[in-house]
């Protein structure tokens, strides 16, 4: 019991890191004037995730124990995140997109090769305890979920969403579990003085995972999901916020606390992931995975369809179906990859994950997202600045805004349509027979 309250201790930081600027970063950057930079922002992560999780990871498994290695990370990427916040609270309406985006990329870059590395030392402790990751790690990581909900709330009660507070937040939170990490249970090094080859040296050898057409297909498949993680995070705030410029939806709950709404997703997570250890062992690694897939069709058409008035069931049951979409695949996914590769490589195989979800694929979907929302909204957005409104009539303005709506209607379903064709071709090319 006591290793287990000590892991959920580590997941609920980990994600409360995350949950504080996460799905509210787009209006900070929307209300700064760099609206059009929210998918740069975001995919950036990706970007990073396409080599840090790997490089970290590989370091994890041959040098430095796992667990100093995500105190050390946590470390780096708190102090960058304040700054950044820090830097963003000094310069208010008048900042500039290099400085916030060096610092936050900083931050970011040494983040999300922890949110492998926190895996890692989750399983290696609950094996050495005799335990079953499949059946006791969801209920722990079911606390990291809780963790981002309590910063997420935090953040729009005391104000933070459209401010760089939010970093400050996200980065004190870092710096304690970067304390907090050196203290958890000790993750061994590859010890092995057997000869190697170069591949093997520099703990590359997760990649040749792909010379298994099982494993091959899974990482593909991993990256073409991959595209969708992040979409809603960058622009369910901003899209949200919208509506307060038609004079119908203004006052509604879900346009004065869109974090507090959007946090639905996120309990709906904490729901999920309890279910994971039964449709594992019912239904298996594909079917799960299937059923992730048609859950973001969903996710996207629902908000498409909602509104945040008499429509505002539909973006409930959007956030109902994302703990679905984003649990059963990144949750399921992880244990596959722990369960079909060896123990010497397997803090590399999860940043191999790591690098082809919220690497390639999360890189492709936000700068993908970001050309579909500026030809359908944001064309349409500057006309909804203050200074542009002072001279419309208020007929003009709520047209304006019923345009904009009406872009993200059809950005939504776009993104609906794409992850419907993912699924589908899913069904036929991933031929995985599971193990009673």
């Amino acid at each position: 019991m006591q290793l287990k309250i000590r892991l959920i201790i580590m997941n609920f930081l980990q994600f409360a890191i995350w949950g504080a600027y996460l799905t509210c970063m787009g209006t900070f950057l929307f209300s700064h004037g760099l609206g059009r930079n929210i998918g740069i922002f975001y995919s950036i992560q990706g970007i990073v995730s396409i080599f840090m999780p790997a490089l970290i990871g590989i370091v994890a498994d041959k040098w430095i124990p796992a667990q100093k290695m995500l105190g050390i990370s946590h470390g780096i990427a708190g102090l960058a995140m304040i700054a950044a916040g820090l830097y963003g609270l000094n310069a208010g309406d008048a900042v500039q997109f290099g400085p916030l985006f060096t610092l936050y990329t900083l931050g970011v870059a040494f983040y999300m090769p922890t949110l492998a590395l926190s895996n890692s030392v989750a399983y290696n402790a609950l094996e050495k305890a005799g335990m079953d990751t499949v059946k006791n790690f969801p209920p722990i990581r079911v606390f990291g979920t809780i963790g981002f909900i309590v910063t997420m709330w935090i953040v729009d009660i005391l104000g933070f969403q459209d401010s760089a507070a939010q970093f400050v937040v996200s980065g004190s939170i870092g710096l304690a579990l970067a304390a907090y990490a050196f203290s958890l249970p000790h993750c061994p090094t590859s010890q092995s003085s057997e000869k190697k080859s170069v591949v093997e040296v520099l703990g590359l050898k997760a990649f040749t995972l792909f010379k298994d057409p099982k494993m091959a297909v899974f990482f593909i498949f991993s990256m073409l999901l991959g595209v969708s993680l992040q979409i809603t995070n960058g622009f369910a705030n901003p899209f949200l916020s919208s509506f307060k410029h038609i004079p119908e939806y203004a006052e509604t709950f879900g346009v004065q606390h869109a974090n507090i709404l959007i946090s639905l997703s996120q309990i709906s997570e904490t729901l999920c992931i309890l279910l994971i250890p039964f449709f594992m062992k019912r239904f298996g690694i594909k079917k799960v995975m299937l059923i992730a897939m048609f859950a973001w069709v969903l996710r996207f058409g629902f908000f498409g369809l909602g509104n945040p008035g008499p429509g505002v069931w539909l973006f409930v049951l959007s956030c109902i179906v994302y703990g679905v979409a984003f649990d059963f695949f990144n949750i399921s996914g992880s244990l596959f990859v722990d369960k079909e590769t060896s123990s010497d490589i397997r803090s590399s195989a999860q940043g191999l994950f790591m690098l082809m979800t919220n690497g390639i694929g999360a890189t492709i979907g936000t700068l993908g997202a970001q050309l579909v929302v500026n030809k359908f909204v944001f064309s349409n957005f500057h006309g909804l600045a203050e200074g542009a409104r002072e001279t419309m009539t208020a007929a003009a303005k709520e047209a304006l805004a019923m345009n904009v709506w009406h872009g993200w209607q059809t950005s939504w379903f776009l993104f609906a349509a794409y992850a419907l064709v993912v699924a589908v071709t899913f069904i036929f090319a991933f031929r995985y027979k599971e193990e009673k």
